[in-house]
């Protein structure tokens, strides 16, 4: 019997997150060969390739690992502002792309991006917000769907986090932290939002020196009336939170605390904080490229999500923004309907 087909994949950004996917692609996902790698830092892939002990061409230049016929899917973690020309051009050499979020950085972007995958006459690109394959809120977004709590009124949530950089400024607070959860209520409690504002509380100190205002409040109400507010808190100091209570007509859901062993020590019963988004969300990469690469190694489009759903995430950033610009004014929202071509996913 044959074995199994590889799937060739080339990586754009070899950063944290994009080494994290290179080693996750050739250790954990099965059926895959990383055979090309970019990134626009001289020698930078070199050395993530010698580290993990793996080989694969090393291109100074995106567009040559995009055109490598032994190339047929690409991921694109590179920084944000040039997810847009890489995946325009995947798109248009007619290759399978996984592009972690954010798609893009404005909507006008994501739009132009649907606009070029629909010539391709069917779905290419699965945008990477993973926490739709994190089991506890596939869970959740189950219990939701068959009316356990009934009809969800409010959704309150926290997003803090220790670990990001110092150049780590007031637009990324949105764009690249509470992004996951503007993308992540809008599929579970499948509902269009119809505003947003964003303001900033009393700032901490360990921001003082930083271009960002922190913490920072999203509150959003969607189409029927549901209340949404965000917590988003880049410089705390305690570990990485994340916290989801639906609030329901019947009851809550609670997303549950990630289990770690407990501790009877020095007259105190304790339990550790994570302290960073990669051990907590782990297995739901894991899950996320499975089925990613189970689908486009079959030539079979990937179900995850879709370019429309970066789209809605990018319209609503850029609204968040602007209601912070505007010491929290409220931002109307509006949605076209989501086109048939993304509608069976």
């Amino acid at each position: 019997m044959a074995g199994a087909h590889v799937t060739k994949v080339g990586i754009v950004g070899i950063g944290f997150i994009g080494s994290d996917h290179l080693h996750r692609l050739t250790k954990t996902i099965a059926n895959v060969e990383v055979t090309a790698v970019c990134d626009i830092v001289p020698n930078k892939a070199q050395k993530v390739l010698d580290e993990q002990g793996l080989k694969a061409k090393d291109y100074s230049d995106y567009h040559d690992l995009i055109n490598d016929p032994n190339v047929e899917v690409v991921v694109c973690t590179a920084s944000n502002e040039a997810h847009y020309e890489i995946v325009m051009a995947a798109l248009k050499a007619g290759k399978f792309t996984f592009c972690e979020k954010p798609l893009a950085l404005d909507a006008q972007q994501c739009m132009d991006i649907i606009n070029e995958e629909k010539k391709l006459g069917r779905r290419m690109l699965q945008v990477g917000f993973m926490r739709h394959y994190a089991p506890e809120y596939v869970q959740m977004k189950q219990m939701i769907d068959d009316g356990v709590i009934g009809n969800p009124l409010m959704v309150d949530e926290r997003h803090y986090n220790q670990t990001q950089p110092e150049e780590y400024d007031t637009s990324r607070s949105i764009i690249e932290t509470a992004i996951h959860e503007i993308d992540l209520d809008h599929w579970l409690v499948n509902d269009d939002y119809a505003s947003i504002r964003v303001f900033a509380p009393k700032q901490t100190r360990h921001a003082q020196n930083a271009q960002i205002k922190d913490p920072q409040i999203v509150m959003m109400e969607t189409k029927t009336g549901i209340n949404i507010v965000i917590e988003v808190f880049v410089r705390c100091q305690y570990g990485y939170d994340i916290k989801c209570d639906v609030i329901g007509e019947e009851g809550v859901l609670e997303l549950p605390t990630v289990p770690q062993v407990a501790t009877r020590l020095n007259a105190q019963y304790s339990t550790a904080i994570l302290t960073d988004w990669k051990a907590r969300f782990e297995s739901a990469y894991d899950i996320e490229f499975r089925d990613f690469i189970g689908h486009v190694s079959q030539e079979e489009s990937p179900v995850g999500p879709s370019a429309w759903d970066g789209y809605i995430a990018a319209v609503t950033a850029d609204a968040a923004l602007k209601s912070l610009d505007e010491d929290g004014e409220k931002q109307d929202l509006d949605f076209p309907e989501a086109p048939a071509f993304y509608a069976a996913k």
